[in-house]
């Protein structure tokens, strides 16, 4: 899963604002705000949440369970699983 810091990471990282994440991941701006918002690991409807890796990973951020390196020596957000 991802938390709310981690999306927060990965968006800073690419030097996206919010709506331009929304509209990458083809989602309202008011969803990516809730996720924004939440306290831990974010949650949501199983499409969104997919919508969203798919925006963050298309985008160039490699999300990577903790403890495992990069295969691309990429960018990368440590999720914990």
């Amino acid at each position: 899963m991802i938390t709310a810091a981690q999306l927060k990471a990965a968006r800073a990282l690419l030097g996206m604002d919010q709506r331009a994440l929304a509209e990458a991941a083809d989602l309202s701006l008011p969803t990516i705000q809730r996720m924004e918002a939440s306290d831990g690991t974010i949650r949501g409807h199983v499409d969104s949440l997919v919508k969203l890796i798919a925006a963050l990973e298309n985008a160039g951020v490699a999300l990577i369970n903790e403890g495992v390196v990069s295969e691309g020596g990429g960018r990368g957000v440590r999720l914990k699983r």
